[in-house]
């Protein structure tokens, strides 16, 4: 089931009884349930609802109310013990998208505040027009192919008829644009009521220089791949982009077609422009081989996305564990060079304070001693010969000359 979760005041404030709100009984049935809730969805959709707040929120309480009732634990528990039951489960309202198709974009549209890429809505004339039967349904015969341009917000709709043995086989439906419109493929269930209620859809995505959607009914269970999903999960948690890549791997809820008269069509997905397209629809015999090797690779997936589930956990353990070590790496970093910048500032007083008091006092020596040098040499000038030449002043001289003996030439006369 593909869905998105409503936290928060995704449900009404004041709480109805979801049989209410819908208009069925106790005792309806699944179908029954899912056809109220179209009309009712249909009946508020926005589109026909712009100027009307109220519609708003009266779409998100028939939304409430399908969202239990469509699901059977669900509903069993609310029948049990109403609301509380519900909520004692902490109730993340996840809807369910694959019943609907405008339930596919006007819950993402009305409930994401994520910021994420929300998928356009299908026109409420063209929803409104294929569940009163009033559209116009063209044959598509098996092994054929009808090209055309479909306007914008506008939809084409196909007839297939299917025998016994096609459907034991499997039905094929895809389109493709060459022109690389953007469009979306639709299949509508026959309604109670004699119309047609929109059952699955599917957006066209590039591959190479054209754009396809496709869907299979192959008698084994077929998944679709919702980019919605891990957009979503993305939005809310980058790191866990990984693990939730393969969560948007959904299952289609129609994965088999009874012979008869099916239903489908080609809806301009574009605001500006008209989409080309060419649809056909395939008989899957001749494709066995394919249709092995799509349950195998699906098959895989599926075990790939339970491997990931639980390895998910091993490295949340993992990651809570590398952040609690290095938290204390850098705490135990904080605390070492905390400790270290206290034995510098204690050694400082040792040694960088004593050897300023040493340099202070020898400064004061030095200076004794340069005042006697300067003393001696004044003695040392009162003591040279005195101008007059007299014999006193010339035996201090000599008896002095010592100091300036040229020890080089001493041996010399």
């Amino acid at each position: 089931m593909s869905g998105i979760k409503m936290e928060g005041t995704s449900a009404p404030a004041v709480r109805r009884d979801p049989y209410e709100v819908l208009s069925v009984s106790k005792d309806s049935s699944d179908q029954e349930i899912k056809t109220a809730y179209r009309k009712l969805a249909l009946k508020y959709h926005p589109d026909k609802n712009a100027s009307n707040p109220e519609a708003s929120e009266l779409f998100k309480e028939v939304a409430y109310s399908y969202n239990i009732l469509s699901d059977p634990e669900k509903r069993r528990q609310y029948d049990m013990a109403g609301f509380e039951a519900i909520e004692a489960e902490g109730m993340d309202m996840e809807i369910d998208l694959s019943n609907l198709g405008t339930v596919n974009t006007m819950f993402a549209a009305l409930f994401s505040k994520l910021g994420v890429p929300i998928k356009t809505t299908i026109s409420a004339n063209v929803l409104e027009e294929a569940l009163n039967g009033t559209v116009t349904v063209r044959p598509l015969p098996i092994g054929t192919s009808v090209s055309g341009k479909v306007e914008k917000q506008n939809a084409h709709f196909f007839g297939v008829t299917i025998s016994d043995e096609q459907a034991e086989a499997g039905i094929v439906v895809r389109v493709t644009s060459a022109a690389q419109s953007k469009f979306k493929l639709l299949y509508f269930e026959h309604d109670a009521n004699g119309g047609y209620g929109l059952a699955l859809q599917e957006d066209s995505e590039k591959a190479g220089k054209v754009t396809s959607a496709g869907m299979y009914f192959l008698h084994f269970q077929v998944y679709r791949m919702d980019s919605t999903v891990n957009a979503l999960a993305m939005a809310k948690d980058p790191e866990a982009a990984f693990f939730k890549r393969l969560e948007g791997l959904q299952p289609c809820e129609v994965s088999e077609l009874k012979a008869g008269t099916h239903i489908f069509a080609v809806y301009g997905d574009n605001f500006f422009k008209p989409a080309s397209y060419t649809i056909e629809a395939l008989c899957a015999k001749t494709y066995e081989d394919t249709t092995h090797k799509l349950q195998d690779i699906e098959a895989q997936i599926l075990r790939k996305r339970n491997e990931l589930r639980q390895f998910e956990t091993e490295y949340r353990k993992a990651l809570a564990r590398f952040q609690e070590v290095t938290n204390r790496y850098s705490q135990e970093k904080q605390s070492v060079d905390e400790l270290l910048k206290q034995r510098d500032s204690i050694h400082s007083s040792f040694t960088v304070t004593r050897t300023l008091a040493t340099i202070s006092g020898s400064g004061s020596g030095h200076f004794s001693n340069g005042s006697s040098s300067k003393l001696s040499g004044e003695d040392y000038k009162a003591d040279s010969p005195s101008e007059d030449g007299s014999s006193d002043s010339k035996e201090k001289y000599s008896k002095r000359k010592w100091f300036n003996l040229n020890l080089k030439g001493s041996d010399k006369k």
